[in-house]
């Protein structure tokens, strides 16, 4: 009995269908004796993989991208999560929130490197800066957004003990609020991503050492094709790893927790709104 394609598990699927494609890319090219020079075979890909791999270039400008990436991610969430909890705590914060979102989020960060690089010359520090940039608007919008959908009664209750400020907002509002959070950290990382990727191949090498972008833009300058490809591969599968822990990191809480179901069922009066009073009186 041949099994139906929805009875097989989701990960199988993808597999399946990744396959097919890079089967379908392969014949393609040999069939249409496409220029290697236009459009690399995955067979010569995999060839570069091997190679590059080997000597060491794709690893360490691998590496070097995904440095810059998480530096420039945990400052911008810092100051997004910041920025969210003054403007859920003060009008001034959230009208400061506002403006500055209004302002900036429009923004391409990558057209800000220009200035990154006056004030830091050209070092990391100059792409750290801009991927921040792009990653502290989605997570402030999407942190205060969680702050303020927090049910009024958990709200009222943590008052009522006595927490203010950060406790209020360590204690009670960034668990509340975890699946804004989550969002607004995927929404980051593909800002993030694709800030620093197109720094790195406007700009170059910053600093001693190149990443992805810059290994795509050499290889175009020495017209090695399949290499632009592996570097193209190699992010698009960075970027299915990093969607793949996000939710991993989902299913281990919010829906394990059932946040996304109480989200949904916030503007009623619940058993969940009850059932969060009662861990907050628990606790202290």
């Amino acid at each position: 009995m041949t099994p139906r394609w929805t009875n097989l598990p989701p990960f199988a699927r993808r597999v399946i269908l990744v396959v097919g494609i890079v089967v379908v890319w392969q014949i393609w090219v040999m069939a249409f004796h496409i220029p290697q020079l236009l459009f690399a075979a995955p067979s010569d890909v995999a060839q570069t993989f091997v190679v590059d791999i080997a000597n060491g270039s794709l690893v360490s400008a691998t590496v070097h991208t995904l440095e810059i990436l998480i530096i420039g991610m945990a400052i911008g969430a810092a100051c997004g999560i910041l920025l969210a909890a003054f403007g859920v705590l003060s009008s001034v914060g959230h009208d400061l929130l506002r403006v500055l979102t209004s302002a900036f989020n429009p923004l391409p960060a990558v057209a800000v490197l220009p200035l990154a690089m006056l004030w830091f010359g050209l070092t990391p520090r100059s792409i750290i800066f801009v991927v921040a940039l792009a990653a502290v608007w989605p997570i402030a919008l999407n942190t205060e957004s969680g702050f303020r959908t927090i049910s009024s009664t958990l709200r009222m209750v943590a008052q009522n003990l006595g927490l203010r400020g950060p406790r209020l907002v360590f204690d009670v509002l960034l668990p509340g609020a975890l699946p804004q959070i989550i969002t607004g950290a995927k929404t980051s990382w593909a800002f993030g991503w694709r800030t620093v990727v197109a720094a790195e191949l406007v700009f170059g090498v910053a600093g001693a050492a190149g990443g992805l972008g810059w290994y795509i833009s050499n290889a175009r300058y020495y017209l090695q094709t399949p290499a632009m490809f592996a570097g193209l591969v190699t992010i698009s599968a960075l970027g299915l790893l990093v969607e793949a822990l996000f939710n991993a990191v989902e299913a281990r809480t919010v829906v394990r927790w059932g946040m996304s179901l109480a989200a949904e069922t916030r503007e009623e009066p619940t058993e969940v709104a009850e059932e969060e009073t009662a861990a907050i009186l628990v606790a202290h």
